[in-house]
């Protein structure tokens, strides 16, 4: 699949890749020099023999390599414990105490109430 790369707020065009598997955005796209967090993904359609087809996709993406912290939870990516009752259960935010992290230093770490 066609796929343009363009920078999340400017719409800037950075790259235009060939894809086989296009990634939703929360999670990240890693190239082998450089690293993306996808933002939004936006379909291109295009009207052939009376049918629109999808002809490309364009992702707004942020420069960011993905946090050693960042863990696969619930179906989606989250940074930091998705266990403590402060963590925000995001990609782009880890919680509201420790932003930058990590989860261990932080003296509110507590366990959330509704996590099995």
């Amino acid at each position: 699949m066609r796929v343009e790369l363009r920078q999340a707020g400017s719409n800037q065009l950075i790259d235009r890749l060939e894809l086989e598997e296009v990634p939703h955005p929360g999670r990240w796209l890693e190239l082998p020099d450089r690293s993306y967090l996808v933002m939004q993904r936006h379909h291109r359609y295009q009207l052939r023999g009376g049918r629109y087809e999808l002809s490309s996709i364009a992702l707004q993406v942020k420069a960011q390599r993905r946090p050693a912290d960042a863990r696969w939870w619930e179906g989606r990516w989250v940074i930091g414990d998705p266990s403590c009752s402060f963590n925000a259960r995001s990609p782009l935010l880890r919680c509201a105490v420790l932003p930058a992290g990590p989860c261990e230093r932080c003296a509110h770490h507590s366990a959330r109430s509704d996590v099995p």
